[in-house]
């Protein structure tokens, strides 16, 4: 298993390289990068809030001459001084080629320095330690809420396959998976969060204000009590996926030979069920844990992060895509890409805690 993990871990760099590499060259060719937003507030059409220009640039703000080769490159940039224009590529780093741009950012990134944000004044990793409680919060409730009731669900589906009781609890899951979540989310504000009707649940953040005010119980208290309406647009789509396929997993180990075999033998069905098909079956459910968890962590609740105002990472990354933030935007798309891949290997290892048989060091290449 040492070799195993060795050979995984390596395979991580050259995997790690590739996706930088593919979106740093989607990137390039995408329009409207930092220069042409400074140049855009700088002709006074820029429509964000976020104002910041340093260093020489600062200085030469409001001068204009006639447009030359250097500065008609850049759209918008008719009627601006080219020495302004130069002050602003070196101000981003755009003053340099493109390959070593990107040599540079892999250089910082493998000694993890991301650098700072274009827009922000703050660095790419104390950004992310900032978002990062909102979005660890909605995805860690969200996943273990989703596990400790779709398995559960599964199991008892499997067990009832074809009754009542299974035809009715698919449906319901299945319409919730065919609700969208950000229109489920607004419904839940109009019924419970003051919109409409009841005023039982707070509307924005992730606590309340006065919370360090409070004692430790209700600081705990508050804080799920703010999670109540964002979890709950969550999950209502969560469910199908992970219940039929803990219901197929079982269905398919229940009507293997062993099973029949031990239950000849009079073995106690309980101990049939929980002793040898649940091991057996929950393998496919654990391998779809990682992904299961990365979705929720860092993409699932993009919409949810807007509607409720929670400042998250779902949040920085949608926002720092539209401005063009490029060290935010790579910053933490490798942050991201490390955890997933590393996640995987967890994931690996998990096979062989729940089944020792699994051997991946001796499997055919």
């Amino acid at each position: 298993m040492t070799a195993y993990i060795i050979r995984r871990l390596l395979l991580v760099i050259p995997t790690l390289i590739g996706i930088m590499t593919v979106n740093f060259v989607i990137i390039q060719i995408a329009p409207g990068g930092p220069v042409e937003q400074m140049i855009a507030k700088l002709q006074g059409e820029a429509v964000s809030a976020t104002e910041r220009l340093s260093g020489a640039g600062e200085d030469v703000k409001g001068q204009k001459k006639a447009v030359s080769d250097k500065s008609s490159k850049y759209r918008g940039a008719q009627g601006l001084a080219p020495e302004l224009v130069e002050e602003i590529e070196k101000m981003y780093g755009f003053d340099k080629p493109v390959h070593v741009r990107f040599f540079n950012m892999m250089l910082d990134y493998a000694t993890f320095n991301f650098g700072e944000s274009f827009f922000r004044d703050q660095k790419v990793v104390d950004l992310v330690l900032e978002k990062m409680p909102v979005s660890i919060s909605l995805g860690i409730w969200s996943t273990l809420a989703v596990y400790l009731v779709s398995i559960p669900l599964g199991i008892r589906k499997a067990l009832k396959h074809g009754s009542r009781f299974d035809i009715w609890s698919s449906t319901v899951v299945i319409l919730g998976n065919a609700i969208p979540t950000f229109l489920f989310a607004i419904l839940l504000i109009i019924l419970f969060a003051g919109g409409s009707y009841l005023s039982w649940f707070p509307l924005r953040g992730l606590v309340s204000d006065n919370i360090s005010t409070l004692p430790w119980w209700k600081q705990i208290l508050d804080y799920f009590w703010h999670l109540v309406l964002p979890i709950t647009a969550i999950l209502i789509g969560s469910f199908a996926s992970l219940t039929m396929l803990t219901k197929n997993s079982f269905l398919d180990e229940i009507n293997r030979q062993y099973v029949i075999t031990a239950r000849a033998k009079g073995i106690a069905e309980r101990r049939v069920l929980y002793g040898h098909v649940f091991r057996n079956a929950m393998l496919i459910i654990i391998a779809g844990f990682p992904a299961a968890f990365i979705g929720m962590f860092f993409t699932g609740s993009l919409l949810i992060e807007i509607i409720f105002s929670l400042d998250g990472l779902g949040l920085l990354g949608f926002e720092s895509t539209i401005q063009r933030d490029y060290p935010v935007m790579f910053g933490t798309l490798f942050i991201f890409t490390l955890l997933g891949l590393i996640v995987g290997i967890i994931s690996d290892l998990m096979y062989t805690v729940i089944d020792p048989r699994i051997d991946f060091e001796t499997r055919e290449n």
